[in-house]
């Protein structure tokens, strides 16, 4: 038997291999999260951590836009005030101002649109508020992949943090100890908290100021139990350990019912993707043979009662698949 042909292959794979692992080791030690950490701690010891801007930005009130008019304009609004609290949870740098203008560019885009199909003044209104809602749901998508970002975050940086006070460093440098070792976006919101506290804000409020920012459960039981602990006394180290512990678990029971609900998301996509890919099987095996479900009155109502029967049955597959731990 001729082997020269399998270890050909064999030498080929383990070639392949050992390139995508140097690139990946590579890219990991100049662009991971280590490298990252060190380049940090660089900057904080040449005092170029951008500590001045951070500051200054910490002192001002968030504005809702740069004109005092349009301010003023906004502050009359309402709803405005919960488009804020949105893009401060997710961690951008966009004003409400710039959020509302694109809600008003895309409702005018989707009207547009609407015109040019020729579809009926319901219609030109839904496809209007559905291309408005698109910088409100990404938003809403950010939010709710910084707060995942967090919560994975957030078990090694109480450890730290008991860690920190054990050796006996104190609360307010255990906090800065973990904005400078924990990655972002958790990183960043303990080195606020520390900010806020130097400029003399109080420790509660600071809390309650990160609780703010980021709407996470875990964090939330992190930001009582310290409150609850400066009000009563305790041993801070044990309650932080037993935390890190509760949010592990809940994280591990998290992955596990993912596991076991991802066939239910599989199908949703399956189910949603499949009308749309027969049409288009059907365009172009047969052309002109759903001309008539555009062209036709009765065939726009066919259309439009499909749609609707999609998205109730998405969100009941999402409502059933979506479970709370």
């Amino acid at each position: 038997m001729d082997l020269r042909l399998p270890l050909f292959i064999v030498l080929l794979f383990a070639a392949v291999a050992l390139l995508v692992w140097g690139a990946y080791s590579g890219w990991n030690r100049a662009r991971g999260p280590e490298a990252e950490r060190v380049a940090r701690r660089l900057r904080n010891a040449l005092g170029d951590g951008g500590g001045g801007e951070r500051a200054v930005s910490i002192t001002k009130e968030r504005t809702l836009a740069r004109d005092a008019g349009v301010q003023q304009l906004l502050a009359a609004l309402p709803g405005v005030a919960k488009l804020d609290r949105l893009l401060l949870q997710t961690g951008r740098g966009m004003s409400a101002a710039q959020l509302c203008a694109l809600i008003g560019a895309g409702f005018v885009l989707g009207a547009v649109l609407a015109g040019v199909l020729g579809l009926p003044w319901f219609g030109l209104l839904a496809m209007g508020a559905g291309v408005a809602a698109l910088p409100v749901f990404e938003a809403l998508r950010a939010k709710r992949k910084r707060i995942l970002r967090i919560e994975a975050l957030l078990p090694d940086a109480l450890d730290m943090m008991g860690r920190a006070m054990r050796a006996g460093h104190a609360f307010p440098t255990a906090l800065k100890m973990v904005g400078e070792e924990i990655p972002d976006p958790l990183g960043a919101e303990f080195r606020s908290v520390f900010d806020e506290v130097n400029f003399g804000v109080s420790m509660p409020d600071a809390l309650m100021n990160l609780a703010l920012r980021v709407p996470s459960t875990d964090l939330r039981y992190f930001v009582i139990a310290v409150l609850i602990q400066r009000e009563t006394g305790g041993n801070l180290t044990d309650l932080l350990a037993s935390i890190s512990a509760i949010i592990r678990d809940r994280l591990k029971l998290l992955g596990q019912v993912k596991v076991m609900s991802a066939e239910g998301r599989m199908s949703a996509w399956v189910l949603g993707l499949m009308p749309f890919a027969v049409g288009a099987l059907v365009s172009v095996v047969n052309p002109g043979s759903l001309e008539v479900l555009f062209t036709d009155p009765g065939g726009r109502k066919m259309l439009g009662v499909a749609a609707a029967l999609m998205l109730i049955g998405m969100l009941a597959i999402r409502k059933i698949t979506t479970i709370h731990v």
